[in-house]
């Protein structure tokens, strides 16, 4: 042990030696992943969208014995790119509609770099200030641009499905305040029941939250939803009527498949005079507030109590990125907010960001954030959403146009879903010779039980261009594929 700390005592006191000597070598990695991550940047909008290596490749090529030496660095960045890039999907290609993925914007991947360059933990002013301040400038840019209360609190957590999460725990939290219980400090045990009434056609991550909160998929109560997924509002309005107690209402902003929104100017009002908490899941379909042409999709959505949205869909940071907001922050900071005697409290008139969020120890998203609000600004972040609704519009017209390809739905924001003959093999066997073909990237989904092709256009690199091409490289792949379905191709 003596001789363990004196040769670590050797290696920290070297002038010019082994300590110096490692730094750079690091240094020397972060210049070499970042002329890799360009180069691949540079080339994305031509490459293939899928991978031409499969899940087990990827395993075996890494797989082994832990390494009993270390390497070094640029060894180790040659061997990860080498090895990794073959196995990559290209969900920041311009024709990417596989998942509604955003373009992780050079922009906000370069604040991103910084942002683990500069290593900062922001969980407290204390420890990271200059992204708590960061943080708290983007947390009201997100607000203003998304037309929600000045007075919301913002979580970043790492996507939608964490900021359900938190957002439903403030519900939580106050709905049981209300009829004097402390969950915070009395846990559920024993606790007054909470009614959960959602959208049957509400999103998974949204149930995953509550079971998180151990409000059981057993004890929802679905509300019938229309031929595109909205909430109906008279079926809200007799759920709620038929119980009392602690209620939680869950809508949505941008149905999955559909795009739809639920009718928030006839639900909030609803849910308001039961006492209800509104809480929306917003994870794409919230930034049509961003639209002063597309806004009345979401008209009402304001008066929720909650929302939960992504960073990493429409605004493009790079993964991970999400926001929880919340119109009583002081349920918010209830439900999430701890401490540690090692850390000073922050001043009353300062953002702590730890308060919102659960994690203690969490990446500055701050950064990014703030970064891509800077690259858009509100105009172009009004124009991207816009594009990217017009680039889906236009898809859906070419593609409907042509025999035997059904539009299933209506296009009212980003998504567009597909079905081809009429028939499910065929309409699988199309996304395969789609997928086969590589122009493009689509996916298949489960829609009112029946296979369809879905498109999600949420890019910013997407361009009306790429409709085209998107469009054209459908029909052919159609074209092929329906000699083998003769009695589907009309």
């Amino acid at each position: 042990m003596r001789h363990r700390f004196a040769t670590l005592e050797r290696w920290m006191t070297q002038d010019g030696g082994g300590r110096t000597m490692s730094i750079e070598a690091g240094l020397d990695a972060m210049a070499q992943a970042a002329e890799a991550a360009i180069a691949y940047r540079r080339g994305i909008a031509t490459a293939e969208t899928t991978p031409t290596a499969s899940y087990r490749d990827i395993l075996d090529a890494f797989d082994g014995p832990v390494p009993n030496a270390g390497a070094e660095p640029a060894a180790i960045l040659s061997e990860l790119i080498a090895q990794a890039t073959p196995g990559l999907r290209g969900s920041t290609a311009p024709r990417f509609f596989g998942w509604v993925i955003g373009t992780s914007h050079p922009t906000g991947v370069a604040a991103d770099w910084l942002t683990a360059a500069w290593g900062q933990n922001a969980t407290a002013i204390a420890s990271a200030p200059a992204a708590a301040a960061v943080e708290a400038v983007a947390a009201r840019w997100l607000l203003d641009l998304l037309g929600l209360p000045a007075e919301a609190s913002v979580g970043f957590v790492t996507g939608a499905t964490v900021a359900n999460f938190v957002c439903l725990a403030a519900a939580r939290s106050e709905v049981l305040a209300r009829v004097g219980w402390d969950v915070e400090a009395d846990g559920l045990f024993g606790a007054p029941p909470i009614r959960v009434l959602i959208g049957a056609d509400a999103h998974a991550t949204v149930h995953s939250g509550l079971k998180f909160l151990g409000l059981g998929a057993r004890r929802l109560t679905l509300v019938d939803a229309d031929e595109m997924g909205r909430m109906r509002p008279e079926s809200l309005a007799k759920a709620l009527g038929q119980g009392t107690g602690p209620a939680i209402v869950i809508a949505q902003s941008g149905q999955l498949n559909t795009g739809a929104n639920d009718p928030f100017a006839q639900i909030v009002p609803i849910a308001r005079e039961a006492g209800a908490w509104l809480h929306v899941d917003g994870a794409f379909g919230l930034w049509a507030q961003a639209s002063p042409t597309l806004r009345h999709l979401s008209a009402g959505v304001d008066g929720a109590d909650s929302w939960a949205t992504d960073g990493h869909k429409w605004l493009q940071t790079p993964y991970d990125c999400g926001y929880a907001i919340v119109r009583d922050a002081a349920a918010h900071r209830r439900a999430m907010a701890f401490s540690a005697s090692y850390m000073p409290p922050a001043a009353d008139s300062e953002r702590e960001p730890s308060a919102f969020v659960p994690e203690f120890s969490r990446r500055a998203r701050g950064f990014a954030t703030w970064a891509m609000i800077r690259q858009f600004g509100r105009s172009g972040v009004a124009e991207m959403v816009e594009r990217c609704c017009a680039i889906a519009a236009r898809i859906a017209g070419r593609l409907a146009a042509e025999r035997g390809i059904a539009i299933v739905a209506p296009v009212e924001l980003n998504q567009v879903m597909v079905r081809f003959g009429d028939d499910d093999a065929a309409t699988l066997a199309t996304i395969e010779q789609i997928q086969a073909d590589a122009i493009l990237f689509a996916g298949g989904a489960l829609w009112r039980g029946e296979w369809v092709m879905r498109i999600s256009v949420s890019s910013s690199a997407t361009t009306l261009d790429d409709a085209e091409v998107t469009a054209d490289a459908i029909i052919a792949a159609w074209r092929r594929v329906k000699t083998r379905f003769p009695s589907r191709s009309c």
